[in-house]
């Protein structure tokens, strides 16, 4: 399969374990980096970006973006406190959380980089392995540890991370120690999951509550569902072969949901993931880049194949997946019971995005309460925070001090907004094709008008809208998706499931941006006509299909008309 090797996978190679000039580059006077550094930084944990509207002016205006790994989105409050200083101190006075559960740091100058990476390592924070090809960030279920089982699913997210790292010295020699192995190389033996040209792609794993697929366990390289016996976690039901990422014009190139595989018991279920991992490093597609997600190899091969393979590995058999609960959409928002005295808050955060804007002064009011009153810190996978461990007798001062900050709560928000999610995309990502966290505010604002004039505020709604079809904020499995296609243009995907099991539909292409909220609301409308007892409007528009709901639109001239 592998066949001729790509240019990232010589690169890799040759790279003496993820050295290459990233040394050189950082202590040279230009303000970017060379071809080499600019794909090895991504393991580090860096990006390399520049203001696209500042290229009409001639010059780029180069900087990066820092991707801490913070397994299941913790942090103590010295950590979040260290990720906000740094924001204000070298980045553009924002913290971006993920849907990996990660914090970015943006628009930091390449003499801060090295400032701000040994900074967050202080706070005993790392960078490593939040990008490149490795197992990235390990997601997990946000809400602390409210019982026995909560406990376990951390454990195990953070055992797989550490048994993960990748091994190489060149993180600590180039960041943090300051000593260059001069001639020397890191062999093979100290990598010994990756090797010497780690993945072939970057790996996703999630681990999933019962019932509760709030980190989309579906859309992961390895998802994992807890199955709990009298309250205690028994093991997982393996899930393999999903991811987000596509190609427009690229039929081979498609998004996946994951295949069950097997039922692990807890005892021995990151050992399994081990060797899944290494499946996937020796018979991933290392000659095309856009086919070496695991996705691919499961879909080629067949699940039954991997099975075997994964199984040869461990020199055992594995069980049949158990059956599970029906899953639900949780965003763990608002005022939560977490153990006797002790509660946590979800707050909202629209597209991810802590900041201080006008009247809302979400970033300072969260550092005030954390520095105040010392609570650790919780990211969630649909971008939004949870502050924790909250006494009884700390309620009322921590509601006032939000007060005072004018920060948002979830029941001043509609349901479609806090549904929502999207990624970064232009001005700095590389990747976009069309707005999206810019974007999507004023296109929800638009929603809401219509989703109020049909009396259908209270339905759980998802929307997710991408810069370009990779899928950074999973829109494929969207109620409605929006993917930028070209340049304030977008495909519109409908169909999905809020609970993430069910794939989308491309429904219209190239629609303006201005025109998204009129191209859904015929179905708006249709399926408030229509709809059965219970129905989500993605479940409707699956129901319908695509071709009778774009026959309805058409039929009415591409206009709703409100009963």
């Amino acid at each position: 399969m592998n066949g001729n090797k790509s240019k990232v996978e010589v690169l890799k190679e040759e790279s003496r374990q993820l050295r290459g000039t990233i040394a050189s580059d950082l202590s040279a006077e230009a303000a970017s980096v060379g071809d080499i550094s600019r794909q090895l930084l991504k393991f580090h944990g860096l990006y390399e970006q520049d203001d696209r509207e500042h290229r009409k002016q001639g010059a780029k205006s180069y900087s990066f973006m820092i991707r801490s790994k913070l397994p299941g989105g913790r942090l103590t409050p010295a950590q979040y406190l260290a990720h906000d200083e740094l924001a204000g101190r070298f980045g553009n006075g924002t913290l971006r959380i993920t849907t990996r559960q990660d914090f970015q740091l943006h628009g930091v100058l390449k003499r801060d980089v090295k400032p701000s990476i040994a900074a967050m390592n202080r706070a005993l924070v790392t960078t490593f392995g939040a990008c490149g090809d490795v197992v990235r960030n390990v997601a997990c279920c946000p809400l602390p540890a409210t019982d026995a089982l909560r406990t376990a699913l951390m454990d195990v997210a953070r055992g797989i991370s550490e048994r993960t790292m990748p091994c190489t010295r060149a993180y600590h020699e180039i960041w943090l120690d300051g000593e260059l192995q001069q001639g020397g190389d890191d062999t093979a033996n100290d990598e010994p999951i990756y090797g010497r040209t780690y993945l072939p792609r970057k790996f996703k794993i999630a681990v999933a509550y019962p019932g509760d697929n709030c980190v989309d366990v579906y859309t992961q390289d390895v998802g994992l569902v807890a199955l709990a016996e009298r309250g205690a976690l028994a093991g997982f039901n393996v899930l393999v072969g999903g991811g987000q990422g596509m190609t427009h014009n690229k039929p081979e190139t498609f998004p996946r949901l994951g295949d069950p595989l097997a039922f692990v018991p807890a005892a021995e279920i990151i050992d399994v993931v081990e060797q899944i991992v290494c499946v996937q490093r020796d018979h991933g597609d290392r000659s095309n880049r856009r086919h070496a997600r695991l996705k691919y190899l499961i879909h080629d091969r067949g699940v039954d194949w991997f099975r075997r393979e994964v199984e040869a590995r461990l020199g055992r058999s594995l069980a049949p997946p158990l059956p599970m609960p029906p899953f639900r959409l949780e965003l763990h928002l608002g005022w939560r019971r977490q153990s006797p005295g002790r509660w946590s808050l979800g707050l909202p955060v629209e597209n991810g995005r802590i900041q201080d804007a006008g009247s809302t002064r979400l970033r300072s009011g969260v550092r005030a309460i954390v520095e105040s009153f010392d609570k650790p810190v919780i990211l969630t996978p649909n971008q939004d925070l949870l502050l924790t461990d909250i006494a009884d007798d700390e309620r009322a001062a921590i509601e006032a001090e939000l007060d005072r900050h004018g920060v948002v709560r979830d029941h001043e928000v509609s349901q479609v907004r806090l549904l929502s999610m999207a990624c970064p995309a232009l001005p700095t990502c590389g990747l976009a094709l069309a707005d999206a966290e810019r974007a999507l505010p004023a296109v929800l604002t638009e929603l809401e008008g219509e989703i109020s004039r049909l009396g259908l505020g209270a339905e759980r709604l998802t929307v997710r809208m991408t810069g370009c079809p990779n899928g950074c904020a999973r829109p494929y499995v969207a109620d409605i998706g929006f993917v930028g296609r070209s340049l304030d243009r977008y495909v519109v995907l409908i169909g999905g499931r809020s609970d993430g099991t069910r794939l989308n539909r491309a429904y219209r292409d190239l629609v303006p941006r201005r025109e998204l909220v009129a191209t859904v609301l015929p179905l708006l409308v249709r399926y408030k006509q229509s709809r059965a007892e219970g129905e989500s409007f993605g479940d409707f528009c699956d129901r319908v299909g695509i071709e009778a709901l774009q026959a309805y639109a058409e039929s009415h001239g591409g206009v709703a008309v409100h009963d």
